[in-house]
């Protein structure tokens, strides 16, 4: 297959690409705190050249001069501030790179060098293991060094009904300061809990259905690999398995181990590779939908219960009542994920929503006004 008309410059690209990865890769095998992860990153920089020289034999291919082969300025300053703030600070962004390498190079799996897309995801996999995945930050965790509870669950429970709260107290307060009727305004708040249930019940399913199906995508990928590279599979799991602390022989055992059966295989890889559990992808979609619309609606309704029962000023006085104490309690409990203190979290969340729904309120009285 014919190269791409832009062939050349793609080529010179991603050629400096693996010198900048490698560079990198090296600097922060310099300043690991141990041999065996030093090692981890030594031989990720040894994929990187090994993918340089393709693209320095494409580049000759061509019946071009190859470029002066040093690091970009974007790779030196990334280098610098490992060095001065430690590798943390550049590992996302080597993890996103290699993501994006992955996807880069799908194409030119087509044009005759596989393997090269799978040596990307594999290296994106294995700084995340490195990012996350080492002692000193679980015992961080114990140690109470970091308060934030990052809780997918509680996070949705939050933030769902907070949205509802929010949202719906804004909506009637508009209606409210238009000096419609009672009917009108339940009939309005009724609405917009429905509408705002039944949306976010709609996002919350095609969110976690599009994960589902792109993790499913993902297991059939590693399935592919495991069958057409059992030793690059075996090797990423050495790797994967020495970035939790694991030496050498060991890991070497335990992949052994693992690869004699296809499917235990693939599952382990997929759990440690992709931090995914076949059996539950995610959870299920329906589930997360009926608590999105439930938690949603249980915020939209603090703000119209008073309507139910009482009318006028009175009904707006307990809506703002009621609807300040659940933004109060609201935010409050957005300091259990942030860390943040109990009292600031509170006051902002009930300083945003009062603001909120004052505006909403002067524009409906506006909107009133010129209508009557």
């Amino acid at each position: 297959m014919a190269a791409p008309p832009d062939a050349l410059d793609r080529y010179r690209e991603y050629l400096q690409a693996e010198i900048d990865s490698a560079f990198l890769y090296l600097t922060l095998a310099e300043l690991a705190d141990s041999e065996q992860l030093a090692e981890v990153y030594r031989r990720l920089a040894a994929t990187e050249e090994r993918h340089a020289k393709v693209w320095r034999e494409r580049v000759r291919s061509a019946g071009a001069e190859l470029p002066p082969e040093r690091p970009t300025r974007r790779a030196r300053a990334l280098a610098w501030l490992a060095r001065r703030l430690g590798p943390d600070f550049v590992l996302p962004t080597l993890v996103e790179q290699e993501a994006l390498d992955s996807h880069t190079y799908d194409e030119y799996e087509r044009l005759g060098e596989p393997g090269m897309s799978a040596d990307e995801r594999s290296h994106a996999r294995i700084l995340r293991t490195i990012r996350g995945g080492l002692p000193g930050s679980e015992l961080a965790r114990f140690e109470g060094r970091h308060r934030a509870i990052g809780g997918n669950a509680l996070r949705a429970a939050v933030l769902g009904a907070n949205d509802g709260l929010l949202s719906n107290f804004s909506l009637i307060m508009g209606v409210a300061g238009a000096e419609l009727s009672n009917e009108s305004i339940l009939i309005t708040g009724i609405a917009g809990l429905l509408a705002g249930a039944g949306s976010m019940a709609l996002g919350e399913w095609i969110s976690v259905q599009s994960s589902r199906e792109l993790q499913e995508h993902q297991i059939e990928v590693e399935r592919a690999e495991l069958a057409e590279m059992p030793d690059e599979e075996r090797e990423e799991l050495v790797l994967i398995y020495e970035a939790k602390g694991v030496e050498r022989a060991n890991a070497e055992r335990l992949a052994d181990r693992l690869l004699a059966d296809r499917e235990q295989a693939l599952d382990t890889l997929v759990r440690e590779e992709l931090g995914i559990d076949p059996g539950e992808l995610g959870g299920s979609a329906w589930t997360a939908a009926g608590a999105s619309f439930a938690l949603f609606a249980i915020g939209a309704v603090i703000p119209l219960v008073s309507f139910i029962f009482l009318s006028g000023t009175a009904a707006v006085a307990l809506s703002v009542a009621l609807s300040a104490a659940g933004l109060f309690g609201l935010g409050a409990a957005t300091a259990l994920i942030t860390g943040r203190g109990v009292a600031y979290s509170g006051m902002r969340q009930l300083l945003i929503g009062v603001a909120a729904a004052a505006i909403t309120y002067g524009v409906g009285s506006l909107i009133g006004g010129v209508v009557a």
